[in-house]
């Protein structure tokens, strides 16, 4: 098997045939601003990958361009080898993504939110009754099924989402700060049905989050960016290394962007809604 080194991230990668991602010459615009920087990463198929940085480093921005929500300005990006500017409702297929904005519908039951998706993400008919059961059972949603999605708790909100995303059984699983605003019990939900999920089917997970003991318990390789520029890449254990004994990744984040964490409160739908509704601002 053929390797090269991906001079950015200081890190050799396989050929594409073993790549979920890889994103080369990525440079996104609005207007004068910025926002993404000649970036280059990639991500190994089935890894679980970290993309982090303070607000307003390029992460979302980077994402929406992976799930074709923006066309790239510039670079190419490829999804399991599929060009996302010409083969974009491929690419749509392998994804399952939870993005920053509330993606859920307060008046449909939760049971119907997912059989929405299954609906968008082309489920056969004849299949759909049953993935939709399974997502939920998955996430620990059956007996709240078919409550309305508004009464929710926050963590349940999380969950609802995970369930949508993961309806079609996505290839590549696509997480925007989707723990924010939640108490450590139900961040500790979330992700241990992500895992699972990862496990049963193999799933590759590129997430972004503030909390950098999540990145550091879950992710295989990290990326740091600031100013729309990658500013660090490796694995968490070598980025925490190259700063000394008893460096946290936290402490890493600090070193390279020279900003703090100041994760969201917690709280149900209505905060929920707000704190997404910041983040979608400043991110």
């Amino acid at each position: 098997m053929s390797e090269a080194v991906d001079q950015r991230a200081g890190t050799a990668v396989a050929d594409d045939s073993d790549l979920a991602v890889r994103v080369t010459g990525l440079t996104h615009k609005f207007g004068d601003h910025v926002a993404v920087d000649n970036l280059d990463l990639t991500v190994r198929r089935g890894a679980s990958f970290g993309l982090l940085g303070p607000n307003g480093a390029g992460k979302t921005t980077t994402l929406r361009v992976l799930n074709t929500l923006y066309p790239p300005q510039n670079g190419s990006v490829r999804i399991f080898g599929l060009d996302v500017r010409t083969q974009a409702m491929a690419v749509r297929r392998t994804l399952g993504y939870v993005p920053q904005q509330l993606s859920i519908e307060g008046a449909l039951t939760g049971r119907e939110n997912v059989a929405w998706f299954a609906r968008l993400f082309d489920v056969p008919r004849r299949e759909r009754a049953d993935r939709v059961a399974e997502v939920l059972a998955i996430v620990d949603l059956t007996e709240a099924a078919d409550r309305i999605a508004g009464g929710y708790s926050g963590g349940m909100v999380r969950r609802l989402e995970l369930a949508q995303a993961l309806v079609n059984r996505p290839a590549l699983l696509v997480l925007d700060e989707p723990t924010v605003g939640l108490d450590p019990v139900a961040r500790d939900s979330v992700w241990a049905r992500v895992q699972d999920m990862q496990r049963r089917y193999g799933m590759t997970v590129l997430l972004t989050t503030h909390y950098m003991e999540e990145a550091d318990a879950l992710c295989d390789q990290v990326v740091l960016m600031h100013r729309g520029k990658v500013r660090a890449a490796g694995s968490p254990d070598e980025l925490k290394g190259s700063l000394g004994p008893g460096v946290s990744l936290e402490d890493v984040f600090r070193h390279y962007t020279g900003e703090s964490l100041d994760p969201a409160e917690k709280g149900g739908l209505r905060d929920v809604r707000s704190t997404r509704r910041t983040a979608q601002r400043m991110g």
